[in-house]
């Protein structure tokens, strides 16, 4: 037999030494890996207790702003010409404020005529009571008869009584001729104007709309559930369309509720708050706001630990060993960045405070503010 044909046990030795290291590198790699995986945390969190605090209960409502009350001012002496108008719309007015004035000629006239008529009532009063006097005084010398006397007594009450006509006469055309003066009825705000320069109006006329003391209120829509929520007194916050944000008290409640919408109106007094856009509240416009009802305990987490996953609310809750539990909740209020949870997690839970939204159900994560665990000792040397 040939000697390179023969069986070669060292080369077999060789081969079979190589094949073992190339299997236990590769069996210490897959190990490696394996451990890497199952020990690598997902992510590195913070984590909180939830916590029962204190939150506001509010009702949201919507409504329209409205003048407090709105006067109307007219026309109180007939048939005169306006020839002037000193208001116009938008403006602030005092109470007694003149704010358009009549042609006083014709009145003035008359007045004048209601003074001399006066004047002459006053005098012929005055001579009818001189002959009443001398009356008297000759009552008991018997130089005038009984009737003679009564006359002079009755001719100066007559006189008395045309004194009293005229000078209410002159009162009424005083009153009338003050009346070309037309005078605001209240402090406010003119929201309408219909007075013209020139024109012959009649008596009652509008010449003018006012805001009584630029007073607003909200009319907010409340449903006949809610209405025996809210009291005389409660407060709100409302904020109008063009922005601007107001406070509220409530003033009265309506006494009846509509049949179709079942709505009653709930009648705030509003206070502009400090604010760039605090004087742009206009009367008839659209404002929406919320009544504070108080305050009442509940569970809340950060809003960081609220995930949102298909429309759906979760947390997750971190168990001793760091895995994390996927829990889903059902959140209510929420205020100054907490969120109270109504169903679905219990107090003694420890949550995932930050970094949620990047956690799966079950990861295993790192957790940042775990207490450190304490150092082993040392073994004891012999």
């Amino acid at each position: 037999m040939n000697d390179n044909s023969r069986f070669n046990p060292a080369v077999l030795a060789a081969a079979l030494g190589l094949a073992v290291a190339v299997l236990g590198l590769q069996a210490g790699r897959s190990g490696a890996a394996e451990e890497n995986k199952t020990v690598r945390p997902a992510l590195t969190v913070t984590t909180a207790l939830p916590q029962r605090v204190s939150l506001p209960v509010r009702l949201a409502a919507n409504g329209n702003i409205a003048a407090w009350q709105e006067a109307s001012v007219g026309a109180e002496a007939g048939g005169q010409r306006l020839t002037e108008v000193r208001a116009n719309v938008g403006d602030r007015v005092a109470k007694g404020q003149v704010l358009a004035t009549f042609a006083a000629d014709t009145l003035g006239a008359e007045a004048a005529q209601a003074r001399a008529s006066l004047g002459e009532a006053q005098a012929n009063a005055a001579n009818a009571a001189a002959d009443a006097e001398r009356a008297r005084s000759l009552q008991a010398t018997g130089a005038l008869s009984a009737s003679q006397i009564n006359q002079y007594l009755t001719a100066e009450k007559t006189a008395q009584a045309r004194v009293e006509a005229a000078r209410a006469l002159f009162n009424a055309q005083q009153v009338r001729l003050g009346q070309t003066q037309v005078r605001a009825p209240d402090s406010g705000i003119i929201s309408a104007r219909f007075a013209t320069v020139g024109a012959v109006v009649g008596t009652g006329a509008e010449l003018f709309r006012l805001i009584r003391q630029g007073r607003l209120e909200w009319r907010a829509e409340v449903t006949a559930t809610e209405l025996g929520r809210i009291t005389t007194g409660t407060t709100a916050l409302i904020t109008a369309a063009s922005g601007a944000r107001l406070a509220g008290r409530v003033r009265v409640i309506g006494p009846t509720v509509d049949p179709q919408t079942r709505a009653a109106l709930v009648y705030v007094d509003l206070t502009p708050l400090p604010g760039p856009a605090s004087g742009s509240a206009r009367a008839g416009m659209f404002a929406r706001g919320e009544f504070d009802l108080g305050a009442v305990p509940a569970l809340t987490v950060p809003q960081s630990a609220i995930v949102v996953r298909e429309g759906f609310n979760y947390v997750y809750r971190v168990n001793a060993d760091n895995h994390v539990a996927q829990l889903k909740v059902q959140t209510g209020r929420f205020d100054g960045g907490r969120v109270e949870i109504v169903t679905g997690l219990p107090p003694d839970a420890r949550i995932v405070a930050s970094g949620a939204g990047f956690l799966n159900d079950g990861d295993l994560v790192r957790v940042a503010d775990a207490p450190a665990r304490p150092a082993p000792a040392p073994a004891a040397t012999k």
